[in-house]
């Protein structure tokens, strides 16, 4: 007997996370999108989900004066495929962004597989900028595409001891990025590995500041800022400082 293939689930916008003292009205929002595998036709991971809802929380409790809202996508199935799944997932995410709230500004946040879906989703007309943290990049025939970064502020963040996603690729499509588009950095986290455990802290730190910048106009941090303004390699080897965000000084 055939077996019946069944219809892959719709992509989902996960609940708002808000926090007590949040703005009434959602100014921007972060939409982050979770690691996944190279290939798997199976439904999304509960536990890839669960695991940056306390990333959500801290970033939604570092904005709520802004009225940042924080969502985490739910994919239709936890594998890239071939086709760009999760990436198509991502640019569905910014449309019902637009549908819900309007015209806001909204940020990609992705982890390893999700890091790709961010910088591959950047050119949606809602998208203003990308935080791409130990981004899958295969190295392949084909290099994965940048055009779709101009006109948005990208940050790359990756551990250089990352065993499972090569930094030396991160760091070569942001250095053909910064090329055609200036507002592109990226920062290394020495000794720390793909979960970028070691220094969560500073990297979390890391991406309030940089968030809270380009959706709200709000100064960068000066490593940044510095990073930002420096030509390559210095603006996309910054090394992130231990304690990053404990006194941050602009």
């Amino acid at each position: 007997m055939a077996q019946r293939v069944l219809p892959l689930p719709a992509a989902r916008l996960g609940r708002a996370v808000l926090t007590a003292g949040a703005a009434t009205e959602v100014s921007g929002v972060v939409l982050l999108l979770p690691d996944g595998e190279t290939d798997s036709r199976r439904r999304p991971s509960t536990l890839s989900y669960a695991a940056q809802l306390p990333f959500a929380r801290t970033l939604a409790r570092t904005g709520r004066v802004d009225g940042l809202a924080v969502h985490v996508v739910r994919y239709r199935t936890r594998g890239w495929n071939d086709g760009a799944d999760p990436a198509a997932d991502a640019l569905w995410a910014a449309d019902e962004v637009v549908r819900r709230y309007g015209d806001i500004p909204v940020c990609l946040a992705g982890h390893g597989m999700g890091g790709r879906a961010a910088l591959r989703g950047a050119g949606h007309p809602a998208v203003n900028s990308v935080l791409a943290m130990a981004p899958w990049l295969p190295e392949g025939a084909e290099p994965e595409p940048v055009k779709q970064l101009a006109g948005r502020r990208v940050l790359i963040v990756h551990g250089t001891n990352d065993a499972r996603t090569d930094p030396e690729l991160s760091y070569r499509l942001a250095e053909r990025a910064k090329k055609s588009n200036r507002d592109t950095c990226r920062f290394e986290v020495h000794s720390d590995g793909h979960a970028l455990r070691q220094h969560r802290s500073e990297v979390v730190a890391l991406a309030a500041d940089f968030i809270g910048g380009s959706l709200f106009a709000r100064s960068y941090a000066r490593p940044v800022a510095d990073a930002f303004a420096a030509p390559p390699p210095l603006g996309l080897r910054m090394p992130l400082a231990a304690g990053f965000g404990r006194s941050l000084r602009h």
